[in-house]
C-alpha cells in the first residue's frame, strides 16, 4: 500500500462545538468588523454578532429547537446567515443549507429528505418556498428582514450561555446536500469534529491574518463558502465583504473600496480576471492572493491572473464530503496546475480503477482521501456511504489525480466524466484548459456524446469572446496542432453561457440534454 501523508508536522484537533470555536475570538475583537454588506454598506462587528447568535440559540432553546432538530436555512450571502447559521448550531440543531437556485420540486425533496420541520429565508424567496414547504409538509417559516411571514427576531431570547452537552464527533451540525450533478443531491453529515478539524487544517495552509479582508462571492450554502470563507473567517478574526450574487464590476469596486486582500474564487471568475479588459480601470493594489477552488483551474490560467494583479496565485481541492478541503496550495508556494499539497492529518492514496491497486510512482489514480475531515456518511443512505467510505475510513473521491515527488497533487479528471474514444480516455479538463487560453474563446465545455462507431465523441461547447467570430474548424485546429489524434475535437456547437453550479464546476448533465 501506497499512502502519501502531510508533509505537515500532525496538529490536535480541539473537542469543541463548532460555534464556540468559529467565535473564539469574537470577544477580543468586539468592536472590530466582522461583516461588510457589500451592496449596501451595512456593518456587523464580532461583539454584534456573537451577542446575536447567542440570542437567537437561547430563544430557539426555549421553543424546544435543539438536539434530534432540522432546521432548513435558504438565504444568500447576509451578515444575517451567520447569525442563523450559529443560532442554530449553538443551540445544538442541525442546519441544512438549501440552494436558493432549486425550484420547488428540489428544494421539497431536500427539506424532506432532510427531515427539516421550519425554513429561514429571505422574502424574495418566500413564493417558491412556500410551494417546497407545501410539498414536503412544513409549515414554519421565519424571514431574515421583513416580508410577508414573521421575522426571525420574534425567534430571539434570554442569551444561551452554555451550549448542551454533545458528542461532537457524532452529532451533525451541517447537512449540507451534494451538487448533483452527477445523480441525485444527497445529504452530507458533517459533524462538530469534521468542520472544526478542517477549519483547524486549513489554518495552516492558507494563512489568514487578524488584519486580512477578504470577498464572499462564493455561496455560504455550499461548503466551500460556509467553511473557508464564513467559517474560517470568523475564526481568524477577518472582516468578511459578502455579496448576494456575482457582477464584476461590483467586486472590482469593492475591492479597491475597502482594500480587500484575499479573494476567494472559482475558475470562471478567474478567468474574467486574467482576461476581462475593465480590470485595467481599477485600483486592486490591495490583493495579496487569488485562490481558487471547487473546479479545477489551469495552470495558465492561474498565472495569467496572479500576473495581471501582481499577487500570489493559489488553488486547493475538497468536496463537501470532505468538509471540504484535503488539499491546498500554500501562499507562495504556487507550481504550475497544482492542486497543493496534503492539508495536516490528512493521508492519500491513489488506485487504479481497474485493479483495486495502488498506482506505479508518476502514474495517475483515483485519488482516495482519509483524514478527521472525511464526512460521517450520506443521511439516511448507507448503500451510498458504504460504496464512497470504504471500511478503512478512505474516501473514494471519484476524481483522478498524480502527485510529483514534493506531494504537489494535481487533478487530471473525473473518473465519471472521462469520454471513451476508440477505447482511449480522454479527459475533458485538458481539452477545456487547451481552449481556454485561445484568445477567441471566453469559455468552454466538452463532453462526450454517443457514436456508434467511436463508441463517444468529444464535443465542445464554445462561449465566443467578445468580438470574436473564431469558428469551428479553428476551435478544432487549435486542438488538432497540441493533443494525440483520440483527443481531438470532433464537434463543436457555439452557445451563450456554459451552465454551472453555484460552486463553479461546469453541469455536464445540462449540455448532454438535447435541446428542445
Amino acid at each position: 500500500m501506497s499512502v502519501y501523508v502531510s508533509a505537515e508536522a500532525p496538529i490536535e484537533v480541539p473537542q469543541i462545538h463548532l460555534t464556540e470555536y468559529v467565535l473564539q475570538r469574537a470577544d477580543d475583537l468586539a468592536d472590530k468588523t466582522a461583516f461588510i454588506e457589500g451592496s449596501s454598506g451595512r456593518t456587523l462587528t464580532y461583539g454584534k454578532l456573537a451577542a446575536a447568535i447567542r440570542s437567537l440559540a437561547g430563544g430557539l432553546a426555549a421553543r424546544g429547537v435543539g438536539p434530534g432538530t432540522t432546521w432548513a436555512l435558504m438565504a444568500p450571502n447576509l451578515p444575517e446567515y451567520a447569525i442563523v447559521f450559529h443560532g442554530l448550531a449553538l443551540c445544538g440543531a442541525t442546519v441544512t443549507t438549501l440552494n436558493p437556485t432549486y425550484g420547488a420540486t428540489e428544494l421539497a425533496h431536500q427539506l424532506k429528505d432532510a427531515g427539516a420541520t421550519a425554513l429561514i429565508t429571505i422574502d424574495m424567496f418566500l413564493p417558491v418556498a412556500k410551494e417546497a414547504m407545501a410539498k414536503a409538509g412544513i409549515d414554519e417559516v421565519f424571514l431574515i428582514g421583513d416580508g410577508d411571514a414573521p421575522s426571525i427576531t420574534t425567534l430571539f431570547g434570554a442569551p444561551m450561555v452554555n451550549a448542551p452537552v454533545l458528542d461532537y464527533a457524532d452529532h451533525v451540525v451541517a447537512l449540507p446536500y451534494s451538487s448533483g450533478t452527477t445523480g441525485f443531491p444527497k445529504g452530507v453529515m458533517l459533524t462538530h469534529r469534521n468542520l472544526v478539524a478542517n477549519l483547524v487544517q486549513s489554518h495552516a495552509h492558507l494563512s489568514l491574518q487578524e488584519d486580512d479582508t477578504i470577498f464572499a462571492v462564493l455561496p455560504f450554502f455550499h461548503i466551500y463558502g460556509m467553511t473557508v470563507l464564513m467559517n474560517l473567517g470568523l475564526s481568524s478574526g477577518v472582516t468578511i465583504v459578502c455579496v448576494p450574487r456575482f457582477d464584476l464590476p461590483q467586486m472590482l469596486e469593492l475591492v479597491q473600496t475597502h482594500r480587500i486582500t484575499r479573494l476567494y474564487l472559482v475558475p470562471p471568475i478567474v478567468l474574467a480576471l486574467a482576461k476581462h479588459p475593465i480590470i485595467d480601470n481599477y485600483d486592486l493594489s490591495s490583493v495579496t492572493e487569488i485562490f481558487s477552488g471547487a473546479a479545477p483551474l489551469s495552470g495558465d490560467l492561474a498565472e495569467a491572473a496572479g500576473k495581471r494583479l501582481g499577487c500570489a496565485i493559489g488553488q486547493g481541492y475538497g468536496m463537501t464530503e470532505l468538509s471540504p478541503v484535503s488539499h491546498a496550495i500554500k501562499c507562495g508556494d504556487y507550481r504550475n496546475g497544482s492542486v497543493g499539497t496534503l492539508l495536516p492529518n490528512t493521508e492519500a492514496r491513489l488506485i487504479d480503477p481497474e485493479t483495486g491497486k495502488d498506482v506505479a510512482s508518476g502514474e495517475s489514480g483515483e485519488l482516495w482521501i482519509r483524514g478527521p475531515q472525511v464526512m460521517k456518511g450520506y443521511f439516511g443512505n448507507e448503500g451510498a456511504t458504504s460504496s464512497t467510505v470504504d471500511d478503512d475510513g478512505w474516501l473514494h473521491t471519484g476524481d483522478v489525480a498524480t502527485v510529483d515527488a514534493d506531494g504537489h497533487f494535481a487533478i487530471v479528471d473525473r473518473l465519471k466524466e472521462l469520454i471513451k474514444y476508440k477505447g482511449f480516455q480522454v479527459p475533458p479538463a485538458e481539452l477545456e484548459a487547451l481552449l481556454i487560453n485561445h484568445p477567441g474563446v471566453a469559455d468552454v465545455a466538452v463532453i462526450g456524446v454517443p457514436d456508434d462507431e467511436a463508441g463517444e465523441l468529444p464535443k465542445a461547447f464554445i462561449v465566443r469572446a467578445a468580438g470574436s467570430t473564431i469558428t469551428a474548424d479553428a476551435v478544432k485546429e487549435a486542438v488538432a496542432s497540441q493533443l494525440a489524434s483520440y483527443k481531438q475535437i470532433r464537434i463543436v456547437e457555439f452557445i451563450d453561457a456554459i451552465p454551472k453550479s453555484a460552486s463553479g464546476k461546469i453541469l455536464r448533465r445540462e449540455l448532454r440534454q438535447p435541446a428542445s
